[in-house]
């Protein structure tokens, strides 16, 4: 971010507790924190100014030296001892010409193993002068040119230097990231960065081949065929799981995966990113996208990186010419390459597959049938668990659809077999998805051969037409007579969909015995009611939303709401919802609907409408009756309308 008070100032994010600096723009300013620990601002002159006593900002540009001297501008005081080492390279950056050095920091010479700096410098004429080369590009290149993916050619034998330039505004090379950028010389341009870079010379492949930490996952990629993948020309993350990652998984699931060659490549794939993510790049969380689909969450926390929040990653940026690897201690399973247990593991669901263990039907859950399984969440049985008898094995059967599905494909009114026999109805409403009674809660889970639908409830297939069900239950004993009387029988037996309120014995108990007598013993009047208490389409309760008005076959809407897992029709709560048949759902209520015009308030709301519209008339002729005797006839009629 820069100051715009001040000319030339620079605002600086510095890690609490660290030497470690960003200098921002305003494309990166990280909210105050890097890979959550807090930073704190500070300002200093951009490179090239200085401050001038009594003047605000830093108006004053600094006069242009070579590279040599520039290295010493920058910060890197021990990139120009090393220089001063080697015979050939101080005249070279003192000389004429057009180059570009990433110089490393102080800190990062003195970061480097004891091992490597030895051998660097006792021999300063071969090897260190090489790895100073190694750091420079025989031309000027400004940070707007270094573009990601890029390779930019160094004068140590033409080796390539990899750049990448990420969304968040920082720049790194070879994975070290510039920490100052674009300090200009008179014969070139100086980059600070935070490591000293070295040459590399294998793909990803061959690492794999190399590293003996690598030994099951170089079997594993030869078996899968994606050798020829990371040997090819790219820029990948391998997020590399060590033997030990392997090691952690039980021996039946890396056997099996191991053994079938398209879970091995999911499963593979789902550790390859798509673009090389340097460590240094990621000071906040982000989504990537894996070869496999999958997205994964990758961040930091303090020095470490995580994935999916876990910090699993013991080595970083181990630099490929076609991208970087990560070493990671965990494996990433992908739900591609999962039975329909594992998915299921450790889920909100899990009390449910437990039950389909426990009634002997894991064989269906482990093995290589394509089945969909609709799984009750965790909640629904907070009450406790049934007992696995006949009755119940066969509910579970009839949660296990034939097929391997995915629910953006489900249709409304689309029917699916059970492997209890059974014919499931799919309802497409406008915020939910149902089969039967039970609506999907979650997204799926698609897995190797099954696919997991997360649903709000245990499902409960249709037993007969809604005219079984009034029949099979004494609750609505009275309504069936009704039914009857009113010849509705043929209609709610017939193939359909009916949402039907069903009156309960009570509910026709608690009307005035003399109205209940009347309504009985007509016919068409008791058709008319009877047809206000079914609608014309199927309503699950998980369909109905906030409100539905639901068209009855009487022709008058329903108000169908539901609030806090309650559901009221016409304000009246529903005593037990959906109990499904074949041609429709049933809910059970306590109150004979009426429709509208049958309820004394909307009867008394009509004659308030008459009468007022008996007034307008009333006075419009009583005034043209003042100009004409013909119509005094007409208004003394409306005159004893009124007076009824």
């Amino acid at each position: 971010m820069w100051s715009f008070r001040c000319p030339n100032v620079c605002a600086v994010q510095k890690l609490i507790g660290t030497n470690k600096k960003y200098f921002t723009n305003c494309k990166q300013w990280y909210q105050r924190k890097i890979c959550g620990k807090s930073t704190v601002i500070s300002y200093e002159c951009c490179p090239g100014y200085e401050k001038v006593p009594g003047e605000k900002g830093c108006p004053a540009a600094l006069p242009l030296s070579n590279l040599y001297e520039t290295l010493g501008v920058v910060g890197s005081t021990t990139t120009q001892l090393y220089t001063d080492r080697t015979e050939k390279l101080r005249p070279e950056m003192e000389g004429p010409g057009s180059f570009t050095i990433f110089a490393p920091s102080n800190e990062a010479w003195a970061s480097l193993p004891a091992e490597v700096l030895d051998s660097l410098v006792s021999n300063v004429n071969i090897e260190l002068l090489n790895a100073l080369r190694y750091h420079m590009v025989n031309r000027r290149v400004l940070t707007d040119e270094l573009k990601h993916g890029m390779a930019l050619t160094s004068m140590y034998q033409n080796s390539d230097i990899q750049i990448h330039h990420y969304p968040n505004g920082i720049v790194t090379v070879n994975c070290a990231r510039l920490l100052k950028a674009d300090h200009h010389a008179t014969n070139g341009v100086v980059h600070l960065i935070d490591k000293v870079i070295s040459t590399v010379t294998n793909n990803i492949q061959q690492i794999i081949e190399i590293e003996d930490t690598f030994e099951t996952l170089r079997a594993a990629v030869a078996a899968s065929g994606l050798n020829t993948l990371l040997e090819s020309n790219g820029q990948f993350t391998l997020l590399a799981p060590t033997n030990e990652a392997f090691e952690k998984i039980p021996a039946e699931t890396l056997n099996r995966i191991l053994g079938d060659p398209e879970a091995l490549r999911d499963l593979l794939k789902n550790h390859i990113l798509k673009s090389a993510m340097c460590a240094e790049a990621i000071v906040a969380g982000l989504s990537m996208e894996t070869l496999e689909g999958t997205t994964l969450e990758v961040g930091c926390s303090g020095d470490m990186l995580t994935i999916n929040g876990k910090p699993i990653i013991s080595n970083k940026d181990v630099l490929a010419t076609n991208g970087v690897i990560h070493y990671i201690d965990e494996l990433l399973i992908p739900d591609s390459a999962k039975t329909l247990f594992e998915l299921a593991a450790d889920s909100d669901v899990s009390t449910a597959v437990d039950l389909f263990r426990q009634a002997g039907l894991g064989t269906h859950l482990s093995g290589n049938e394509r089945l969909t399984l609709l799984a009750p969440l965790n909640s629904v049985f907070k009450d406790g668990t049934p007992p696995i008898d006949a009755q119940m094995r066969n509910l579970l059967r009839n949660h296990m659809i034939k097929d391997q599905l995915s629910s953006k494909y489900l249709y409304h009114g689309q029917t699916l077999d059970t492997l209890g026999g059974k014919k499931l109805r799919v309802f497409v409403y406008r915020n939910s998805l149902c089969i039967e009674n039970s609506c999907i809660a979650a997204h799926d889970k698609r897995g190797r051969y099954g696919t997991l639908f997360t649903m709000d409830r245990v499902l409960t297939p249709p037993v007969g037409t809604v005219m079984d069900v009034l029949k099979g239950d004494n609750r609505f004993s009275m309504l069936v007579a009704a039914i009857q009387s009113a010849g509705l029988t043929e209609t709610l037996n017939r193939e359909g969909v009916y949402t039907v309120f069903a009156p309960t014995n009570e509910a026709f108990q608690a009307m005035p015995p003399g109205e209940l007598n009347k309504l009985l013993g007509n016919a068409k009047e008791l058709a008319n009611i009877l047809k206000y208490h079914i609608g014309d389409e199927i309503l699950v309760s998980g369909g109905i939303g906030a409100l539905v008005r639901l068209k009855s076959l009487q022709g008058d809407k329903l108000e169908v709401s539901s609030k806090n897992n309650v559901v009221n029709v016409n304000k009246e709560p529903v005593a037990e919802a959906d109990i499904m048949a074949t041609n429709g759902v049933v809910y059970a209520i306590s109150t004979v609907l009426q429709p509208p015009a049958n309820r004394p308030q909307e009867r008394g709301d009509e004659l308030a409408d008459s009468a007022l519209e008996i007034f307008k008339q009333a006075s419009a002729f009583s005034r043209a009756a003042q100009s004409s005797v013909k119509l005094a006839p007409v208004y003394q009629r409306l005159l004893e309308r009124m007076k009824q």
